[in-house]
């Protein structure tokens, strides 16, 4: 039984990993850049957790188990100076039955470093076998049945399976150290000892607006409560998406329900929705914009929750939550970042950028690499994080990491490089996920609706012209590339998966092949949905 959330932490199991450090790195891991933190001129990004402390000119990895293999990935990202926590998930399909699939996340644990990533604490997300109740990480134990919270004990629903409760967003206070953990179903959680406890914190009912201990409750405090209403009742501002901690240590919340505000570290609560001027109820994003010696203002990004008249779009509040404005009516957006005046948000139609404080804004969707113009990313690309470096605004993408040192005028694109030969290869990357070839493409398998392109990768001791073909099983020609102009050195060819007449191929094994003066590379692609 939990006696106090307030009060009473529980042990979180810990392994130490120092020593395995920061390893060199090809190039950054992956081309769909999840998560981006910065620490003065340094670049942190997911989703396999690459950083650069150059610019960009070169790139190390952590080194840490949780990530060899690249089974794991990073869910959440918190950099504030030397100190990084870390949110490390895992996601799969899983259909039941008739039902179609079902995209499943779920949590393997947190890392922690207190020197800039040169050595690593983890934190397993599970509770630590045969213990009893009251020990747990970031699920619970199965008799962790009951919440004490001010005067009252509130029935809880115990959080004992993994899925659907990964750590999507995480952020710690400088100032107390304490750290907190946004997991879907399993709540927002609290440690205020660098993770070696946890505490599971309470937040207000959807149909709350304040919540303080002195008042006395009687509410059960899990997702979907039995007995009541779901006109009444639905428990979604239980199911945490973001958190903040803002400059005057203020903590922000963004759940299924709206968004939460609280002074006291976690006591007392202001709950916002729709109805108080949120453009949405479902908080995927918050994110302080410093003003100096004004309140910070605090954006928010919205998607429509369960409800009426929410939208997807943004919403910022520069008193504390005693007004909302609401902007980018109709726009999904993930994040957010900020250089004095100027705004930047990422979002599924590109990046949105603001010169006047969030008057207007500007949309770019097309990205072209100022230093070789052949290199652009698809029109259309997301944007799913944004990040401000001392000298650089950075773009995680779909396509790859992308750098301006003008303010978003003009654009660097970094993708993944992994050479053709293993050797020198850093040690993050197993050695058989690499062999010796001539080709590779990547991602593979490849899901044209998730990862929107294919990248075919070749080597040429010179320049000259090649020809790019694609088979399917039958080995019958379904898209041909001509006329191709490859460079010496490495060259990729981008593919979205489609026939010579734009229409998308059917699911399955297909092959490709490269003509070159040098001979000809084959290599194979399966595409799944």
């Amino acid at each position: 039984m939990i006696r106090s959330v307030l009060t009473l932490g529980m042990i979180f199991l810990t392994i130490s990993v120092q020593g395995q450090d920061l390893v060199h790195s090809p190039s950054i891991l992956s081309n769909s850049i999840t998560n981006l933190g910065s620490s003065g001129g340094s670049i942190w990004a997911g989703p396999y957790l690459n950083v650069s402390h150059d610019q960009g000119e070169t790139w190390q990895a952590a080194n840490v188990e949780p990530l060899q293999g690249f089974v794991n990935s990073v869910y959440s990202l918190s950099v504030r100076d030397q100190t990084i926590w870390v949110g490390i998930g895992n996601q799969y399909s899983s259909t039941v039955g008739s039902r179609e699939s079902q995209t499943i996340n779920e949590p393997r644990g947190l890392l922690y470093s207190s020197d800039g990533g040169n050595s690593w604490i983890f934190h397993s997300a599970t509770p630590p076998s045969g213990q009893s109740s009251g020990v747990t990480g970031l699920i619970d134990h199965p008799d962790d049945s009951l919440i004490t919270y001010g005067s009252v004990t509130l029935p809880t629903l115990p959080v004992t399976v993994l899925p659907q409760s990964p750590p999507w967003d995480i952020d710690h206070d400088p100032d107390s150290g304490t750290v907190w953990v946004a997991g879907q179903l399993a709540g927002i959680r609290r440690s205020r000892d660098f993770g070696q406890t946890w505490e599971r914190i309470v937040l207000p009912p959807d149909t709350t607006s304040y919540l303080a201990p002195e008042l006395g409750y009687e509410f059960p405090f899990f997702v979907q409560p039995v007995g009541i209403p779901e006109s009444l009742f639905r428990g979604l501002n239980f199911q945490a998406f973001s958190v903040l901690v803002d400059q005057d240590g203020i903590v922000w919340v963004g759940t299924a329900g709206g968004l939460n505000r609280s002074e006291d570290g976690g006591t007392r609560w202001n709950h916002y929705t729709s109805q108080d001027g949120l453009i949405g109820n479902w908080i995927i994003s918050v994110e302080e914009q410093p003003r100096g010696t004004l309140p910070p203002a605090i954006w928010v990004a919205n998607w429509p929750a369960v409800g009426r008249n929410q939208r997807y779009g943004v919403t910022v509040t520069r008193d504390g939550g005693m007004t909302f404005e609401t902007t980018l009516h109709g726009v999904q957006c993930f994040d957010f970042a900020f250089d004095q005046t100027n705004i930047y948000v990422a979002c599924d139609q590109g990046l949105y950028r603001s010169t006047d404080d969030g008057i207007s804004f500007i949309a770019q969707n097309n990205f072209v690499d100022q230093t070789d113009p052949s290199r652009s990313t698809r029109e259309g690309t997301s944007v799913y994080s944004v990040e401000v470096t001392d000298h650089a605004l950075w773009l995680g993408t779909q396509d790859g990491l992308l750098k301006s040192m003008d303010q978003g005028m003009s654009w660097e694109i970094y993708r993944t490089n992994i050479p053709l030969s293993p050797s020198g290869l850093a040690s993050i990357i197993p050695p058989d996920r690499v062999p010796e070839v001539s080709t590779y493409a990547y991602p593979n398998p490849f899901s044209p609706a998730t990862d929107r392109l294919i990248r075919i990768r070749y080597d040429l001791t010179e320049s000259q012209s090649t020809v790019l073909r694609i088979f399917d099983f039958g080995m019958t020609l379904v898209r041909e590339f001509s006329s191709l102009t490859g460079a010496q050195g490495p060259n990729e060819i981008p593919w979205d998966g489609t026939d010579e007449r734009g229409a998308r191929l059917a699911n399955g094994p297909y092959f490709y092949a490269i003509n070159s003066s040098e001979g000809t590379f084959w290599g194979k692609i399966l595409i799944a949905e």
